[in-house]
């Protein structure tokens, strides 16, 4: 059986593809429907495709002829563009920072002329998928499989695997850079869309080539499986691949028979089983030679780079330039942002948090004031566990708003209870901070993108139907403030009593700051006849109790409203805390 799994590397993806046959498979169903084709039909700029059902898999191959595939994958001579914002069909790989990529327009409108010919409902199917077809064939594959991506589940659905054979580049920097997660930084679940693409190239075809040297804008993505007659050898680095896919051809393009290139893939998915992949060479290197290096040059031997009978006698440049760039290539995926990762630490700093906010409820002051009056020695302690976690969630939200857009939704979804948590806990605490500094308008001037965002992802989830504060009534002695501003409210409310019981404010300044007020009373009851606020603003050490008292003074005790018949009554306070007002 094909097993699913997740390839880290380009090299191991090769090696799973070679292992159970399933390049032997792909190659198959494109002969077969090859042969079907031309026994039906002249050769034609059409695309064909066909569903093929083997016992381990499905296999779904599209095939174009090989005599016409390089003439039209350059359309009018320049291989033109098409802009992703013209076509619905990959909007979902668009971000907010990137709103668009380019599409070989040749390749799309041979995709999008049997686009509502295929199969929608493939990844519903419980054998592994298998897409795969040669040339342009190879470029279709390639646009369905990325189509198939928008719906794909990569918890719990086997990924679709792409395999082309002599396949043109596709896209532009900004299709390569969302396949790679390059300029905009990688997650784990993205990084995996590149794993299901492998393009095998011979040193005999020049269609996988064309593209390159027309325009220098066409950029690849996936792992690339070169051969020759020596060998085969595999690389994903972009730089690398752009570079060796024009060291290695072999032959003058133009005299190359396209049908005898054809079945020159079929010699080698033969020949690759009897073969090592990256032929072992190292037996005549130096001991001395570093294990990297030694890699390299056995890579570069299997394609014809360098005389597989004298290592030593080899280009230096072209060896210490690809060195270079796998070197950055392991970097890059050590930057790979995981959250998993973090997870457990993420965990501890709330646990510590939630401590925090006991200790000083205890105290009868509020975890809010508590840290507003810098009166627990812990303080520095809870500045350590903020600065943890405000760094975790600003670099997951920078993350989810630079992911296409199905994986940015599928990572807002699943980590939206925690962010929830983290602003309502974390916030006030900020708010805190920004006030102490003597400055206003937190909300509208201070408040931090990944909070606005966090709140924004919670917004845009559909709320469970029933009533809405039934739950809140069951827990409200133990709930976090569901608007995590609120003590911003709080301070601004603050500072317009002393607007009007100062000396020094205008009469204009006085009528904005008593509507102010108002309008804080009314969201300030608005929240407690949800249960939406947190027991805590009624401690007596609290800055909503602090306000409420001053405001009392402001308005006189004979001023009524439905927030000052609630305040008044200090009963009210253990009946909210029960949900029972």
């Amino acid at each position: 059986m094909i097993r699913t799994q997740l390839f880290s590397s380009g090299l191991e993806l090769a090696n799973f593809v070679v292992s159970p046959v399933i390049l032997q498979q792909a190659w198959t169903a494109i002969s077969e429907l090859y042969k079907e084709t031309s026994q039906k039909e002249e050769p034609s700029s059409s695309v064909k495709f066909k569903i093929y059902e083997p016992l381990n898999c499905t296999i779904i191959a599209f095939f174009t002829w090989p005599a016409n595939c390089k003439d039209y994958a350059q359309g009018n001579g320049g291989g033109d563009f098409v802009s992703s914002s013209t076509h619905t069909f990959f909007k979902f790989l668009c971000t907010k920072d990137n709103p668009e990529f380019s599409i070989n327009k040749p390749a799309l409108e041979l995709f999008t002329s049997i686009f509502y010919e295929l199969p929608k409902s493939v990844m519903a199917n419980s054998k592994p998928l298998i897409i795969t077809g040669n040339s342009l064939g190879g470029s279709v594959a390639s646009l369905f499989t990325l189509s198939l991506l928008e719906n794909f589940n990569f918890l719990t659905a086997k990924r679709p695997l792409c395999i082309t054979f002599g396949s043109p580049l596709i896209g532009d920097e900004g299709l390569q850079a969302r396949m790679h997660g390059r300029g905009a930084g990688a997650i784990s679940k993205y990084a995996a869309w590149n794993s299901c693409f492998l393009h095998v190239v011979s040193d005999q075809d020049p269609v996988p080539r064309v593209l390159i040297s027309q325009s220098g804008v066409y950029k690849p993505f996936g792992t690339f499986l070169l051969c020759s007659k020596l060998g085969c050898s595999c690389f994903e680095d972009p730089p690398t691949i752009l570079e060796f896919l024009m060291a290695t051809c072999s032959g003058n393009p133009e005299n190359q028979d396209p049908n005898l290139v054809f079945e020159s893939y079929g010699t080698f998915v033969e020949d690759i089983n009897r073969k090592v992949i990256c032929k072992d060479t190292t037996e005549s290197f130096e001991r001395t030679t570093q294990p990297l290096r030694a890699c390299i040059i056995t890579q570069l031997a299997a394609i014809g780079l360098v005389p597989q009978q004298q290592p030593h006698n080899i280009d230096i440049n072209i060896i210490t330039k690809t060195e270079e760039q796998e070197k950055k290539l392991a970097w890059s995926k050590k930057q790979v942002f995981d959250p998993s990762t973090e997870l457990n630490r993420v965990k501890v700093c709330m646990a510590n948090l939630e401590w925090y906010k006991k200790v000083a409820k205890d105290k009868k002051i509020g975890y809010y004031d508590s840290y507003k009056n810098e009166s627990h020695t812990s303080d520095l302690d809870v500045k350590k566990d903020m600065k943890t976690l405000t760094c975790y969630w600003e670099e997951l939200v920078n993350e989810a708003e630079k992911r296409p857009q199905t994986v940015g939704a599928s990572l807002r979804t699943r980590w939206l209870f925690g962010g929830t948590n983290y602003r309502r806990m974390i916030e006030p605490l900020d708010i805190a901070d920004y006030y102490k500094e003597g400055k206003k308008d937190y909300i509208n001037q201070g408040r931090p993108k990944h909070y606005i965002k966090l709140e924004q992802w919670l917004n845009e989830t559909p709320k469970p139907a029933g009533v809405p504060n039934d739950s809140m009534k069951q827990n409200v002695a133990s709930i976090l403030t569901e608007d995590s501003c609120f003590w911003a409210h709080v301070e601004e409310a603050l500072i317009s009593c002393k607007m009007l019981t100062g000396t020094g404010s205008s009469e204009m300044e006085k009528q904005s700051s008593r509507d102010n007020l108002f309008k804080f009373e009314n969201y300030a009851y608005g929240l407690m006849k949800n249960y939406a606020v947190s027991t805590e603003i009624f401690l007596q050490g609290s800055s909503f109790m602090q306000w409420w008292r001053e405001y009392v003074k402001i308005m006189g005790t004979s001023y009524s409203s439905e927030l000052s018949k609630l305040m008044k009554d200090f009963r009210n306070y253990d009946k909210y805390a029960t949900g029972s007002l």
